[in-house]
This record gives C-alpha cells, sequence and structure tokens, in this order.
C-alpha cells in the first residue's frame, strides 16, 4: 500500500535517532567527566568534556562520607521487594479486569487512573499518619507498601491491556481439553502474559529505585536512608552542592538501574517471541 521509502527519508530518519540518541546520552557522558573532574576543573569558567587530570577522589568521598554501600544496599532491597510484590498483586487482578467485565470493574479501573493524578504532597500526611499508627513508619516493609500501591495503578493499567490481546480461544481450548481454570492461567495465560511481567517489574524495580520523597519524609533513621536521600546530603557548608562527589555518586546510583534494564530487556525480548510462537 505505501511505497518503499527513499534515501533521503531514510536519512532523515537516522539522523533523527542520532540526535535522540545523543540528547538521551549526553547527561550521562557529562556525569561521567564530572565524576573524575578534581575541584579545580569543577569551577573552571570553561568547562571541558574530558578531565585533564582525572581522579578517583570523588568516589572515595562518596563512599566514605555518606555511606553509599549501605544506602545501595537499602535501594536494592526496596526496589526489588517493590518488583517482587507489585507483579504478584497485579497479576491476578488485571486478568479479573480483562476478562470479567462489568460496571464494577470499569469503575474500577477508572478509578485506578484517576489516583495517578494525586499529588505528592496531599497524599503524604495521611500516608504518615496511618504507617505511624501500624508501627511501619520508619521501616523499609512501610516504604515498600507505599511503593507497591503508587505503582499499582498504572501496572494494573499496563497488565490488563496485555491479557486482552490473549485471545479467549486459547483459553476456550484448554478448557474443552478438561484443564482447570487455575491450569489454564498457569499454563496459558501466564506464559504468554510474560512480556507484560517484565515490563511491569522493570517500572516497578526502577520507579521505587529513583524515588526520593516519600523515602525522604517517611525514613528519618540514617542506616534506613536509601540511595536519593544519601546523595542529597552532598551539599557544602554554604547550600552549595558538592559536584565531585555527587556526581560520583549519581554514576554509581545509575548502574544498578542500567544493569538491571539491560537484564530485563533480553527477557522481555525473548518472551515476546515465546508468546508469539505459542499464540
Amino acid at each position: 500500500m505505501f511505497g518503499k521509502p527513499s534515501r533521503t527519508s531514510r536519512t532523515l530518519q537516522y539522523l533523527a535517532l542520532a540526535g535522540y540518541l545523543i540528547f538521551l546520552g549526553f547527561p550521562l557522558v557529562w556525569l561521567l567527566s564530572t565524576a573524575f573532574k578534581p575541584p579545580r576543573e569543577l569551577v573552571r569558567l570553561h568547562p571541558t568534556l574530558i578531565p585533564d587530570n582525572p581522579t578517583l577522589q570523588n568516589f572515595v568521598q562518596a563512599f566514605t562520607e555518606q555511606e553509599l554501600g549501605r544506602a545501595a544496599l537499602n535501594s536494592l532491597q526496596v526496589s526489588l521487594a517493590s518488583a517482587v510484590l507489585t507483579v504478584l498483586v497485579a497479576m491476578p487482578a488485571s486478568y479479573a479486569l480483562a476478562r470479567f467485565r462489568s460496571k464494577l470493574g470499569t469503575a474500577a479501573l477508572g478509578w485506578v487512573l484517576l489516583s495517578q493524578l494525586f499529588p505528592f504532597v496531599l497524599l503524604i500526611i495521611p500516608i504518615f499518619l496511618v504507617l505511624r499508627q501500624v508501627g511501619l513508619a520508619n521501616t523499609h516493609a512501610g516504604l515498600v507498601l507505599i511503593y507497591v500501591v503508587w505503582a499499582l495503578p498504572f501496572a494494573l493499567w499496563m497488565l490488563q491491556g496485555f491479557v486482552r490481546n490473549i485471545p479467549r480461544e486459547l483459553e476456550e481450548a484448554a478448557s474443552v481439553d478438561g484443564a482447570s481454570r487455575v491450569q489454564i492461567l498457569r499454563r496459558v495465560v501466564f506464559p504468554l502474559l510474560a512480556p507484560g511481567l517484565v515490563a511491569t517489574a522493570l517500572f516497578s524495580f526502577i520507579s521505587a529505585w529513583n524515588e526520593f520523597f516519600f523515602a525522604l519524609v517517611l525514613i528519618k533513621t540514617p542506616e534506613l536512608a536509601t540511595l536519593p536521600v544519601a546523595l542529597a546530603r552532598f551539599v557544602g557548608i554554604e547550600g552549595t552542592a558538592r559536584l565531585g562527589p555527587l556526581a560520583a555518586g549519581s554514576l554509581l546510583a545509575t548502574l544498578p538501574s542500567l544493569i538491571f534494564f539491560a537484564f530485563m530487556q533480553r527477557r522481555l525480548s525473548s518472551g515476546s517471541l515465546a508468546g508469539a510462537v505459542k499464540g
């Protein structure tokens, strides 16, 4: 129906893609450069991309002054727990929303989407009071609970779209063969739903790993602080950010999310292919 794209059109597409990659990658490259610059190069009037005298002192200060190792471990535990619990809760709920359509289900899905519009500042005080009443304030368990609740609306909305794309005929055929509802879910639906589950876990992990506001308000013990809160403490006497250690810590903070994304992206691709073959 459409003709083959011309060489000029393809060139423009490649140029647009290259520009987009540069736009996304330049902040990371500049962060890498800043992390290895000594203090004198950080205050230059005309900064350079490549440090003249690269140093590891910023990384040493980042780890010794703010205990980033402990903060990174806290963030990893909270993020993994949030991702796992979000997937476990969203998986059956999204199936029910997609397969058992009713006015109540439509209203529930609408409320799920509407809840995403509530600002953090409006919710933080009642959330803190509730967590304090149940003894979960200033704990990782309370933080995980908040992250799961906050990620669930988007996870439900995304997963129910994946469920609707699975043909009902596959479930009906399995039912004719004598499979129970649980067997249909375990052997037919969930394997085909693997790409959606991976995307949901990825979204939940990165959201929890990067979240700052709830962690700042709910966690008061320094030993329980997550990585974004620890990075916010790199402030000098005059209230100015200490760019060297902050850049070094921020660079280290981006690595786990990049590694997790690369690992899950491979599973996402393989899951998509597996679903296509089974369907």
